[in-house]
């Protein structure tokens, strides 16, 4: 397996370790009827400061594996796994590790800068992979 597709694995366990982080206080918070229902109206109340940050920092890494996952695809179907595109994609790795503390905690503009070093990664492994 190329160090991408290693990467791209541990980002998707990355991402059902904050599903589970998630889900567990969002149950406790809304209750099960709710979250077990088909959710055909609002919740009788909101999800605390804290588990609605872990909420969108889940939504976030859902939006940000689709692009990660395709520049994975391209690298390696198209053979330009190189030393840059692996650690282009352990950046990626690390920085969405880092950022769901960062977001849950609220730091800024830490955040959003590392938001930008995995974004700036996935981006950077799809350019190689035109060259």
């Amino acid at each position: 397996m190329t160090p991408e597709l290693t990467a791209l694995a541990l980002a998707i366990l990355v991402q059902a370790v904050q599903f589970v982080l998630m889900a567990i206080p969002a149950n406790m918070e809304l209750g099960t009827e709710y979250t077990t229902s088909p959710r055909d109206t609002p919740p009788d109340q909101q999800l605390s400061r804290r588990t609605g940050r872990m909420q969108r920092a889940l939504n976030n890494h859902f939006e940000g594996l689709i692009l990660f996952t395709a520049a994975v695809v391209l690298v390696t179907v198209s053979g330009q796994s190189s030393w840059f595109t692996a650690l282009c994609a352990w950046i990626y790795l690390i920085a969405r590790i880092a950022y769901v503390p960062a977001y849950v905690r609220g730091w800024m503009p830490g955040r959003s800068m590392i938001w930008a070093a995995g974004f700036a990664a996935t981006v950077l492994m799809t350019l190689a992979a035109l060259i």
